[in-house]
């Protein structure tokens, strides 16, 4: 399961949200699970609803704790038989597919 999410100060009167989003991310990085973070938001790959959950839980608290109101976006893809690897696996088959595009 992939879950894809942005977690961000808001009430703070400051547009530099860098440094507390950096909290966020640091719980992500310290749960061990497989992960990416971009520009917008930070995905996650966990093998249940559960796992992943508390990681973005503890996410959001991390941000909370500096902040007094926090934004949150999650997308997730809920796909039972894909449980593993799809974090990168995804963006393959798009690479894939585009370099069959080139070569056409």
């Amino acid at each position: 399961m992939l879950f894809a999410f942005s977690v961000a100060p808001a009430g703070l009167g400051d547009d530099s949200v860098g440094e507390i989003v950096a909290e966020a991310v640091r719980v992500v990085r310290e749960s061990g699970l497989p992960h990416e973070t971009t520009s917008m938001f930070t995905t996650i790959e966990a093998d249940t609803w559960d796992e992943a959950m508390a990681v973005v839980k503890k996410a959001v608290e991390a941000v909370q704790a500096r902040a007094p109101r926090v934004s949150l976006v999650l997308k997730a893809d809920i796909r039972p038989a894909h449980n593993s690897g799809q974090l990168t696996a995804k963006v393959e088959r798009v690479e894939q597919a585009l370099r069959g595009a080139a070569d056409g």
